[in-house]
């Protein structure tokens, strides 16, 4: 008999989260878990060796999050599949509140919960999806100026209620559920994106297709944020400017991208050249 929920995990050195994660997932109804381990080199895998109720998937080298995860999309069975990164804990009920959204509302693809900090404060987790306006005002730091500005802040959405139940463009997909037929229509992410916005253009391909995705502040569910990416920082730092701009020419439509990256690419190599900088000065401060 197929689940109604499949958990979709993908680790890389997350042994300091992963046992965290996996005792707090609770549904209602029968579920599987897949997780599938990016060659961790710390006790990531020893960890999940002790959870036998799960399926492992285990990959000989490091081949990216999107990868990883369409991996584990391929192995689900069940009709919903939650995509759950290993740095967060899922509230009780939250699942269940999630999964009752999309068997009562067919028009949904996907849905998503508020994301909270350790502390219990609630992560700015939604967005709208970016273009290359958005990310100019942004990287020039008019936005932060005019953070409730519907144009100037529109795609990091500051003014977002996150106390609201809304249909959104964008959430981050630390936590993030939907319908396995979707997924499959769609392809799964895209591994040219292999570590970021792969969500961001799987949930512009969705909203393409004529599907909604919901947020409902009711289902929460604590994250940790950057895991597994904080232990590599500036190389990410470079890969998420880079996945930026493969997004904004993947979905750019007024055959003059290549005008708008005259002044979108400097822009955003500086951008991450500074936050680079900043990031091992910081560091070397903190050593």
């Amino acid at each position: 008999m197929a689940k109604k929920l499949s958990v979709v995990i993908v680790t890389w050195n997350s042994a300091a989260d992963i046992d965290n994660c996996l005792g707090s997932i609770n549904f209602g109804h029968e579920f599987e878990i897949v997780v599938v381990d990016n060659a961790s080199t710390d006790d990531t895998r020893a960890r999940l060796a002790q959870h036998h109720h799960l399926q492992l998937i285990q990959n000989s080298s490091n081949t990216g999050y999107a990868h990883a995860n369409n991996q584990g999309i391929k192995a689900a069975t069940g009709e919903y599949v939650l995509l759950l990164n290993p740095d967060t804990k899922t509230d009780l009920g939250a699942l269940d509140i999630l999964s009752d959204h999309l068997d009562k509302h067919p028009e949904v693809g996907a849905v998503a919960p508020r994301l909270v900090n350790p502390d219990g404060s609630t992560q700015d987790s939604i967005r709208s999806f970016p273009t290359p306006g958005a990310v100019i005002w942004d990287t020039l730091g008019i936005s932060r100026l005019f953070p409730k500005s519907r144009v100037f802040g529109r795609w990091r959405m500051r003014y977002f209620d996150y106390e609201k139940a809304a249909e959104v463009e964008q959430p981050m997909a630390s936590c993030l559920l939907f319908r396995r037929a979707v997924l499959e229509k769609l392809g799964g992410l895209d591994e040219q994106f292999p570590i970021y916005y792969n969500d961001v253009d799987l949930s512009r391909r969705m909203s393409g297709a004529g599907w909604k995705t919901a947020y409902l502040p009711e289902a929460r569910v604590v994250h940790r944020r950057g895991g597994s990416t904080l232990q590599v920082r500036p190389k990410m730092i470079w890969e998420t400017h880079r996945s930026l701009f493969r997004y904004l020419r993947k979905h750019d439509r007024s055959g003059l991208f290549w005008l708008k990256a005259v002044v979108l690419l400097p822009m955003l190599e500086i951008s991450a050249l500074i936050r680079v900088l900043a990031c091992r000065l910081g560091h070397k401060a903190s050593g």
